[in-house]
């Protein structure tokens, strides 16, 4: 066999390898889903949402809720009985307002309990869906977030201060329009979180949770905690399962590239042994 030969074997074995890699993870994910599904006796819906590196020029694309994730969400909950319990896992920075929307609507409507679990953060849009289900399991760190309206760059109720605080000749067009645009928008935010929420809080208390998430009281990425949430009236808890963090785990942040990441640990278990210093490994 000659170098050449070695060469090409060698080119297409580094060709074929991330492929071989996505269908192995493909594969784990599909039992580990299969696994807490028949756990949980649930339909287990995934939304993850990874910030994502394009390898040939390294430009970062974030992800985000879009109209493609609400079509098969939408899909997945058309496929299941109105008996069987939906188990929706979220990771997500948020996204586009009428695609949380859509999905909130649907879990909603559906009659068998619908629980949420977030293991690191659902933020924005993703929180707006965590309104609509009957239950949210967070883990002891993980956060949820403001759901006041967005507009570009700028948040809906900073450009109404704008407008109510400057003179309005020396005001652009542009910015007024936005700044109705932006009443319009924390207006319908508003009377959609208040609806989701009464379906298990009475209507004064749903409409004032509604206000105090859409009104712009807080940054918009302003940590909401699980004892926040608790405090807020939201039925929360802590008890998050293992197999959700397992799973979660098979959706790993694309590989960058610099050589190395920012964090690295053992991935095993460590705990002391009763009365002893040292540390003993699983």
């Amino acid at each position: 066999m000659s170098i050449g030969d070695l060469f090409w074997i060698f080119f297409m074995f580094s060709a074929i390898q991330p492929l071989l890699r996505q269908r192995m993870l493909e594969a784990m994910r599909v039992r580990k889903i299969s696994q807490l599904e028949a756990q949980r006796k649930s339909r287990v819906i995934l939304l993850v949402h990874r910030q994502e590196t394009m390898r040939l020029l390294g430009f970062p694309i974030a992800r985000y809720i879009d109209i493609n994730d609400s079509e098969e969400v939408l899909r997945a909950i058309q496929m299941t009985d109105e008996n069987v319990p939906l188990d929706l896992v979220l990771h997500t920075p948020g996204g586009l307002v009428l695609a949380a929307l859509q999905i909130a609507r649907a879990i909603r409507e559906h009659k068998a309990k619908v629980t949420v679990f977030v293991p690191h953060y659902a933020m924005s849009g993703g929180t707006l869906i965590a309104l609509a289900a009957d239950e949210t399991v967070m883990s002891s760190h993980a956060v949820l977030g403001p759901i006041d309206p967005q507009l570009g760059q700028s948040p809906a109720v900073s450009l109404i201060k704008v407008v109510e605080e400057k003179p309005l000749a020396k005001i652009e067009d542009q910015t007024l329009i936005m700044a109705d645009v932006g009443r319009k928008a924390i207006a319908q935010v508003k009377q959609s979180a208040s609806e989701l929420l009464e379906r298990r809080l009475p209507a004064e208390q749903a409409a004032k949770l509604a206000e105090q998430l859409a009104s712009g009281a807080w940054t918009h990425d302003y940590p909401i905690w699980a004892s926040t949430a608790k405090r807020l009236g939201l039925p929360v808890n802590t008890d998050m399962p293992d197999g959700v963090f397992e799973l979660l785990k098979l959706y790993p942040q694309p590989v960058r590239m610099q050589s190395s990441g920012g964090v690295e640990y053992l991935p095993v278990r460590r705990s002391l042994p009763d009365g002893g210093d040292s540390v003993e490994v699983d």
